[in-house]
Protein backbone atom coordinates (compact mmCIF):
# COMPACT_ATOMS: atom_id res chain seq x y z
CA UNK A 1 0.00 0.00 0.00
CA UNK A 2 0.98 3.50 -0.76
CA UNK A 3 2.50 4.75 2.31
CA UNK A 4 0.72 8.20 1.57
CA UNK A 5 -2.63 6.25 1.71
CA UNK A 6 -1.76 4.36 4.39
CA UNK A 7 -0.99 7.74 6.44
CA UNK A 8 -4.39 9.26 5.28
CA UNK A 9 -6.12 6.09 6.42
CA UNK A 10 -4.43 6.46 9.49
CA UNK A 11 -4.71 9.91 10.42
CA UNK A 12 -8.21 9.88 9.33
CA UNK A 13 -8.71 7.00 11.53
CA UNK A 14 -7.39 8.26 15.13
CA UNK A 15 -9.60 11.67 14.46
CA UNK A 16 -12.67 10.64 12.88
CA UNK A 17 -13.79 10.23 16.03
CA UNK A 18 -14.42 13.91 16.99
CA UNK A 19 -17.03 14.37 14.19
CA UNK A 20 -19.57 12.95 16.26
CA UNK A 21 -18.36 14.29 19.59
CA UNK A 22 -18.76 17.92 17.41
CA UNK A 23 -22.38 16.78 16.66
CA UNK A 24 -23.45 15.95 20.28
CA UNK A 25 -21.77 19.75 21.52
CA UNK A 26 -24.26 21.32 19.27
CA UNK A 27 -27.22 18.94 19.97
CA UNK A 28 -25.81 20.05 23.80
CA UNK A 29 -25.61 23.52 22.50
CA UNK A 30 -28.55 24.15 20.96
CA UNK A 31 -30.56 22.59 24.20
CA UNK A 32 -29.17 24.58 26.07
CA UNK A 33 -30.06 27.58 24.63
CA UNK A 34 -34.01 27.00 23.99
CA UNK A 35 -33.69 25.90 20.73
CA UNK A 36 -35.85 23.52 19.74
CA UNK A 37 -34.45 20.17 18.07
CA UNK A 38 -37.06 17.03 16.61
CA UNK A 39 -35.24 15.08 14.31
CA UNK A 40 -35.83 11.66 13.30
CA UNK A 41 -33.48 8.70 13.69
CA UNK A 42 -32.64 8.85 10.23
CA UNK A 43 -31.52 12.57 10.76
CA UNK A 44 -29.28 11.55 13.58
CA UNK A 45 -27.76 8.76 11.66
CA UNK A 46 -27.10 10.76 8.70
CA UNK A 47 -25.46 13.94 10.76
CA UNK A 48 -23.18 11.44 12.70
CA UNK A 49 -22.33 9.60 9.63
CA UNK A 50 -21.40 13.03 7.82
CA UNK A 51 -19.27 14.52 10.50
CA UNK A 52 -17.45 11.05 11.13
CA UNK A 53 -16.23 11.08 7.09
CA UNK A 54 -15.77 15.01 7.28
CA UNK A 55 -13.30 14.69 10.95
CA UNK A 56 -11.69 11.33 8.57
CA UNK A 57 -11.43 13.41 5.41
CA UNK A 58 -10.12 16.66 7.27
CA UNK A 59 -7.32 15.09 8.91
CA UNK A 60 -6.06 12.56 6.27
CA UNK A 61 -6.05 15.26 3.88
CA UNK A 62 -3.26 17.03 5.82
CA UNK A 63 -0.74 14.20 4.52
CA UNK A 64 -1.15 16.26 0.79
CA UNK A 65 1.86 18.72 2.77
CA UNK A 66 3.92 15.66 4.28
CA UNK A 67 4.83 14.24 0.02
CA UNK A 68 8.02 16.18 -0.61
CA UNK A 69 8.09 15.98 -4.48
CA UNK A 70 4.59 18.18 -4.46
CA UNK A 71 4.60 22.19 -4.36
CA UNK A 72 2.84 23.70 -1.46
CA UNK A 73 0.38 24.95 -3.97
CA UNK A 74 -0.45 21.52 -5.58
CA UNK A 75 -0.44 20.03 -1.37
CA UNK A 76 -3.16 23.35 -1.08
CA UNK A 77 -5.31 22.42 -3.96
CA UNK A 78 -6.06 18.67 -3.17
CA UNK A 79 -6.39 19.19 0.06
CA UNK A 80 -8.78 22.48 -0.68
CA UNK A 81 -10.87 19.67 -3.67
CA UNK A 82 -11.18 17.18 -1.34
CA UNK A 83 -12.75 19.27 1.76
CA UNK A 84 -14.49 20.96 -0.57
CA UNK A 85 -16.09 18.01 -1.79
CA UNK A 86 -16.71 16.17 1.54
CA UNK A 87 -18.19 19.16 3.49
CA UNK A 88 -20.49 20.45 0.49
CA UNK A 89 -22.15 16.56 -0.10
CA UNK A 90 -22.23 16.30 3.64
CA UNK A 91 -24.17 19.56 3.92
CA UNK A 92 -26.36 19.21 1.07
CA UNK A 93 -27.16 15.57 2.01
CA UNK A 94 -28.31 16.45 5.64
CA UNK A 95 -30.21 19.44 4.31
CA UNK A 96 -27.89 21.80 6.15
CA UNK A 97 -27.72 24.13 3.35
CA UNK A 98 -30.34 24.25 0.74
CA UNK A 99 -29.08 22.85 -2.86
CA UNK A 100 -30.14 26.42 -4.72
CA UNK A 101 -27.53 28.12 -7.19
CA UNK A 102 -27.53 31.41 -5.12
CA UNK A 103 -27.08 29.53 -1.67
CA UNK A 104 -23.74 27.32 -3.24
CA UNK A 105 -21.75 30.47 -4.91
CA UNK A 106 -21.83 32.14 -1.25
CA UNK A 107 -21.46 28.96 0.36
CA UNK A 108 -18.57 28.23 -1.75
CA UNK A 109 -16.92 31.68 -1.65
CA UNK A 110 -16.78 31.55 1.94
CA UNK A 111 -15.58 28.03 1.92
CA UNK A 112 -12.51 29.21 0.03
CA UNK A 113 -11.98 32.51 1.81
CA UNK A 114 -11.84 30.75 5.37
CA UNK A 115 -9.94 28.05 4.17
CA UNK A 116 -7.38 30.70 2.91
CA UNK A 117 -7.16 32.85 5.86
CA UNK A 118 -6.35 29.72 7.76
CA UNK A 119 -3.53 29.03 5.59
CA UNK A 120 -2.49 32.16 6.11
CA UNK A 121 -2.60 32.16 9.51
CA UNK A 122 -0.62 28.70 9.77
CA UNK A 123 1.76 30.54 7.66
CA UNK A 124 2.39 33.69 9.50
CA UNK A 125 2.51 31.45 13.21
CA UNK A 126 5.04 29.12 11.21
CA UNK A 127 7.55 31.99 10.13
CA UNK A 128 6.59 33.63 13.53
CA UNK A 129 8.13 30.51 15.22
CA UNK A 130 11.13 29.71 12.40
CA UNK A 131 11.97 33.34 12.95
CA UNK A 132 12.35 32.84 16.53
CA UNK A 133 13.96 29.73 16.71
CA UNK A 134 16.42 31.33 14.32
CA UNK A 135 17.77 33.87 16.27
CA UNK A 136 18.28 31.58 19.37
CA UNK A 137 20.57 29.45 17.37
CA UNK A 138 22.23 32.76 16.20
Amino acid sequence: MNKHLKEFLHRGLIFSGFGPIVVAIVFIILDLTGVPVSLTGTQVFMAVISTYIIAFVHAGSSVFHQIENWPVSKALICQLSMLYAVYTLAYIINSWIPFEPVVLIIYTAAFIVGYLLICLIVYLSIRATSKRLNSGIK
